[in-house]
This record gives structure tokens, sequence and C-alpha cells, in this order.
């Protein structure tokens, strides 16, 4: 028997999320970022330049310019997560949450701590009337980054919905 080498971003996320778990919030801060940064390396300096023109449609607001970046890095690195992971941004924006999700499960699947993607489950299964399903996808986010804001937040909101608050 034998092993593939892991390739030393691989290495990388590992270290940062084992990092990550016990860290304090403003250095959880820090490694989060860390952690997207290498999330947008896809190792080809094309599809790196098209998630930087979808980040920056998405940026001035221009849905349609955002999802035709982004669907054109997917199309020719499908195993770009963070290509998927923008693009279900846009889709969720135009209120396209059937799209939306589709590419969160292709983040997921690629990359399954993904906080940022769980959050945008959660994000959509909110929107969309789903608590239960919502709060779920959030706790699995916070599970990850135990100190990501935008999903304690969330979380708060969601318990408040569903009639009681957590602990």
């Amino acid at each position: 028997m034998f092993s593939l080498p892991v390739t030393a971003a691989e290495t990388r996320l590992d270290t940062l999320f084992s990092q990550l778990e016990g860290a304090a919030p403003e250095e959880a801060r820090r490694i989060a970022s860390e952690i997207e940064l290498e999330w947008a390396k896809s190792g080809s300096p094309a599809m790196d330049l098209l998630l930087r023109r979808g980040k920056d449609a998405l940026e001035a607001d221009d849905m349609e310019m955002a999802v035709e970046h982004l669907s054109a890095a997917i199309d020719h690195a499908p195993g770009f997560a963070e290509a998927w992971h923008l693009r279900s941004v846009a889709f969720f924006r135009r209120e396209h949450y059937g799209l939306a999700l589709n590419d969160l499960a292709q983040v997921l699947a690629l990359e399954p701590r993904h906080f940022n993607a769980l959050f945008g489950m959660g994000r959509v299964f909110e929107e969309t009337g789903r608590a239960a399903l919502a709060h779920e996808a959030f706790e699995r986010s916070q599970a990850i980054h135990p100190h990501h804001e935008a999903v304690s937040e969330a979380l708060e909101r969601v318990s408040r919905e569903m009639g009681g608050t957590d602990l």
C-alpha cells in the first residue's frame, strides 16, 4: 500500500484549521483570513484572475458579470472550491436560492471545513423559511470557526425565530 503525497497547501490548511479550533477571538480572525487566502489560490494564474474578476464584480454589485467570470473558472477548474463559493454568493444575491444551494453543496464536497459555505447554506435556509436547517448549518460553521461573528449573530437570530435561545 502507498499513500499519495499531501500538497503543501493541504498541510498548511490542516495546520491553520488546528490553530483556529483553539484560538482566541482576535487570533481566530487572523487565522480565518489566512485560510480564506489559501482557499483563493487555485494553482493557476488564469483561474486566480477569473476569481479576482468575479470578486470585483461582486463588490461592484454586478451579479451577472460575477456569475460569468466564476462560471468560467468552474468550467476550467471544477475542483476550485472558492469559485463555487463565490458564485453561490452571486446566486444568493440574485435570489436564485436553488442554484446557490447547489454551488454550496459542491463547495462542501470539495472542502467540508469551508465555514463560509456552511454560513451561506444557513443564510439560504434562513431566507427560505427553514429555520431548523439554518440553525444546523450555522452550528456546523461555528464548530469549525468558533469566533465567526456573522455566524454567532445568525445563530442568535434563528434561535429567537425558533422560539428559544442558546445558552
